[in-house]
């Protein structure tokens, strides 16, 4: 039997919501418009950029007309400085190289762009710990539509399943992919983690490790 656990990415394995903030704070005064807070930002993660640029621009009451053209200036602010202020959780390194040495095979399932996805992977070597990365612009669906999911274990050739994610979005994509959900609660969740469907949560590196223990009868 193979064991594949897949990770979502911003949230779950780095804190990259500043860098996020940057783009769209750069975009905004671009454009004349007073920056957002952070909170205010990591509101808006989760769904990918689109999304996020479509929330932006209804919070500041921009022309949706202009929402292609935003979200393109965005990603530009962004790919320009994507690991400035993003960082890899603490003890992360240390369970992926874990969960390495022990042969189970990882993949990232993102609703990031796939390219800046792999810069950022890159930046703080961790490319080397996935064999798959599937991004929010590597299949018509994105998440919480379960296809880039299960494309993700597809190309791992997984027959035992873990997905591992922070958010509502990483939940319902679990859930409607039938797989099992590990859920960090530190990541950028806005809901009580009691109304997500989960079969257990983790707030640090040794809690995951547990949780993967469990789930794979370790």
């Amino acid at each position: 039997m193979t064991a594949s656990i897949v990770f979502d990415l911003d949230g779950t394995l780095v804190d990259s919501a500043p860098d996020i903030a940057a783009a769209v704070n750069a975009m905004l005064a671009d454009e004349g418009y007073e920056s957002l807070d952070l909170a205010t930002v990591i509101s808006f993660v989760g769904n990918g950029l689109p999304h996020l640029v479509k929330l932006v621009i209804e919070h500041v009451g921009q022309d949706m007309a202009r929402h292609a053209e935003l979200s393109a200036a965005t990603l530009a602010h962004y790919n320009r400085a994507s690991t400035a202020l993003t960082v890899v959780y603490p003890g992360i390194i240390e369970v992926l190289e874990t969960l390495q040495t022990r042969g189970l095979k990882m993949g990232l399932c993102t609703n990031k762009p796939e390219a800046p996805a792999r810069h950022v992977l890159d930046a703080l070597d961790m490319s080397r710990f996935f064999d798959v990365v599937i991004g929010g612009d590597s299949l018509p669906q994105r998440k919480p539509d379960p296809a880039p999911l299960h494309a993700t274990f597809d190309a791992l050739e997984a027959t035992q399943k873990i997905y591992v994610g922070d958010s509502e979005v990483d939940a319902e994509t679990a859930h409607r992919a039938g797989v099992p959900f590990l859920l960090f609660t530190k990541g950028y969740r806005k809901t009580p983690v009691a109304d997500l469907p989960h079969h257990a949560t983790f707030d640090d590196s040794a809690g995951l490790i547990a949780a993967v223990d469990q789930l794979l009868g370790s």
